[in-house]
């Protein structure tokens, strides 16, 4: 076995390889770029190497630079993660050359499946069900229309190098695939100078399914489930699930078989995975293979009980896999949340600045793991498990260098209404201030039908947030719990403030029972009545909820029980009462006296500046380039200027006719979020 492990990646996902290295006695190596060297993966490596400036280019996928790196430090293999080298055939070459082992496939597998018109080809020779469709070269969009109308619309055209969603475009007619095909190969050149396109059938309602595997290099592979992705924004995973509530078990086992015939006929070794498109009638079809370990690797963890990454490591010493197919067992439901930063009510923009609260919630192991990686026994059914990778701290930086993902949030339970109950919990229980963040967001989809029901598709976000996320409505069941845990923290507010006073003698006594709490547009009074177990809350209609909580004032977490059942608010003081998030929406709740809230309902609303002849800087970024000048007439659609984010360029366009009157910021300029970028007559 190896003695010294570099983590050739950054992150969460250098910090989850350094757990399990660790935990085999392995020492770890941290590579790290100028923006990353207070970062979490570099505290916690056993040393660390500086690789150069932020940018991923001049740093982490720098080759020779990690090369060095692992000359420097004498170390004898290389993991490397996700993204960056992963998936690059001439660093697993150069590795193999310096006599290090790569934590990963050979090279050839990565070449063979990097490509998306060659992997078809294999698949296909290897009895995988592929979606029809044309794998030759396209030459131009002649071509591309005939050969469209006889695989039949609607047609994916694809980018044979892509990635990512770029390159990509769905046609249901000739002039779709006109337009189409001539953007998709051009986005496809800028993006990895490799133009080559081709085209197949697009599946309707599909859903994404993916299956891990995981081969050694003495001939033995093996399929550990599936994991559902169906839950994207532009072609990128948000919530993934272990196993998919949509296949039986007689679909699981032939695309498992189908995805060991093609790791063997590609000479796979390591952990790796084949991802296949679904339809409403369980047909499937090969996608693509990801030759590393995926984003989403913890939930088929939680449900098998096998580290995939000590596996990747076994597999890259030389050892055979101590797992057989029939020892595979898949045990209760996983949930995975990717946290990003990220603001979900201004389109998902990136997010960036420092952390002035991270507080994941506490993580619990379901059942304990035995010497071979698998659960001992059954995992306990009645508990639930919570897990967080990270690779950020309370305190820290979010760059605009790399991906905004920030933390992935895990939930385990015996079964997947289990898994999704415990997950809201979580969500509800991370703190997290100073950046934008996509946890209302996240929380909206746990609570909605449509997926709790498991009826979901690539297009679940873009059919029921059409418009983008605008934040949640409570309904009144929630609303009113939401009102009965606020009157009742209220009531222990206020008789602490008396007692902070010095006022009065008898301070619960003189602290009223009648209130009014305010909260979306509605108000509900209350009368309550504690007793020195809790308080019970009753509305005017009559209908009594009982209270209770250990929450101290001040406090930013408050969990309590209503009813008998969990309800946990992040709780921020106000005047008059608090600022309230839970289940994904943000509410600012009022508690008053009757004679207050009768004052409140003749107070004048205070409107929101006029903001409309202004253009506002969306996230924290870079101004790249203005396209217009002082005085300049402006259309509809317009491009105003350019701003770069977490090495993504954003143009902003002007949203109506009108007259540039002053510009407030040039090239070159870094502004906050709302900072006025030009103004409008």
């Amino acid at each position: 076995m190896f003695k010294k492990l570099l983590i050739a990646n950054r992150g969460e996902i250098a910090c989850r390889v350094i757990k399990t290295a660790r935990k085999m006695g392995i020492e770890t190596v941290a590579v790290y770029s100028d923006a990353d060297k207070h970062a979490l993966h570099v505290k916690m490596a056993d040393e660390s190497v500086h690789i150069g400036p932020p940018p991923a280019s001049e740093s982490y996928i720098v080759i020779d630079k990690i090369m060095a790196a692992i000359k420097e430090t004498g170390a004898e293999a290389v993991h490397p993660g996700y993204g960056f080298l992963s998936e690059n055939m001439k660093f697993a070459q150069a590795l193999e050359a310096a006599g290090v082992a790569f934590v990963g496939p050979p090279a050839g597998a990565i070449e063979a499946m990097g490509d998306k018109i060659t992997s078809k080809k294999i698949a296909a020779e290897a009895g995988v069900s592929t979606v029809p469709g044309h794998m030759g070269l396209i030459e131009d969009a002649d071509e591309a229309i005939k050969i469209s109308g006889q695989i039949g619309y609607p047609v994916m055209l694809k980018a044979s190098a892509g990635g990512g969603g770029k390159g990509m475009r769905i046609a249901w007619n000739e002039e779709e695939v006109r337009e189409g095909f001539q953007a998709s190969k051009n986005e496809a050149a800028s993006s990895f100078g490799d133009d080559r396109m081709f085209i197949e059938k697009f599946v309707t309602q599909p859903r994404h399914i993916e299956i891990q595997v995981l081969a050694d290099q003495h001939g033995n592979a093996i399929y550990l489930g599936e994991r559902e992705c169906s839950i994207q924004r532009r072609n990128q995973k948000v919530i993934e699930e272990a196993p998919s509530p949509f296949l039986d078990e007689a679909t699981r086992k032939a695309m498992g078989e189908q995805a060991v015939a093609l790791a063997k006929a590609v000479g796979y070794s390591s952990a790796g995975t084949v991802e296949f498109i679904v339809d409403a009638d369980k047909n499937f079809y090969f996608l693509e293979m990801n030759t590393r370990l995926q984003v989403e690797h913890p939930v088929t963890e939680l449900i098998t009980g096998v580290d995939l990454v000590e596996q990747m490591i076994r597999v890259a010493s030389g050892e055979p896999l101590s797992i057989a197919q029939e020892d595979v067992t898949l045990t209760g439901w996983a949930m995975e949340s990717r946290l990003y930063a990220e603001d979900p009510y201004r389109n998902f923009l990136p997010s960036i600045g420092r952390l002035t609260r991270y507080r994941p919630p506490q993580e619990v192991q379901a059942g304990p793991l035995n010497d071979t990686g698998k659960w001992q026994g059954e995992a306990p059914h009645g508990d639930t498990a919570v897990r967080n990778d990270t690779g950020v701290y309370e305190g820290g930086e979010i760059s605009m260098y790399y991906d905004p993902m920030i933390a992935k949030l895990c939930t385990w339970a015996p079964d997947r209404a289990g898994a999704i109950e415990a997950m809201r919990v979580a969500l509800d229980s991370f703190e997290v201030e100073g950046i934008g963040h996509n946890l209302p967001f996240l929380s909206a989809v746990m609570d909605h039908d449509r997926f709790t029901r498991g009826n979901i598709t690539t297009a679940f976000i873009a059919e029921e947030y059409p418009d983008g996320f605008e934040g949640v409505t409570l309904g009144d069941g929630a609303l009113r719990r939401v009102a009965a845990a606020a009157a009742a923290m209220h009531r222990v507010a206020e008789i602490r403030r008396t007692r902070v006073s010095g006022r009065m003698d008898n301070h619960e006594r003189r602290v009223g029972t009648d209130w009014v709490v305010s909260l979306q547009g509605e108000a509900f009074p209350v009368t309550i009545a504690a007793d020195p177990n809790g308080s019970t809350v009753t509305f005017e209609d009559g209908h009594a909820m009982r209270i209770t909580s250990d929450w101290t004032p001040g406090d930013a977490l408050a969990t309590l029980s209503v009813d008998g059942e969990t309800l946990v608010l992040k709780v921020g003081k106000i005047p008059g009462g608090f600022r309230i998030r839970t289940r994904g929406a943000e509410l600012k709740v009022h508690v008053r006296s009757p004679r207050q809230a009768e004052l409140a309902r003749l107070m004048p609303e205070k409107l929101p500046p006029d903001t409309s002849k202004m253009l506002l800087c969306p996230m924290p970024g870079l101004i790249v380039k203005i396209d217009v000048e002082e005085g300049q007439e402006v259309q509809e659609g317009q491009a105003l200027c350019t701003v770069e984010a977490m090495k993504m360029e954003n143009i902003l366009r002007a949203e109506r006719k009108g007259v540039v009157s002053k510009i407030n910021a040039g090239p070159g300029d870094s502004l906050a979020v709302d900072e006025v970028i030009m103004e409008f007559e």
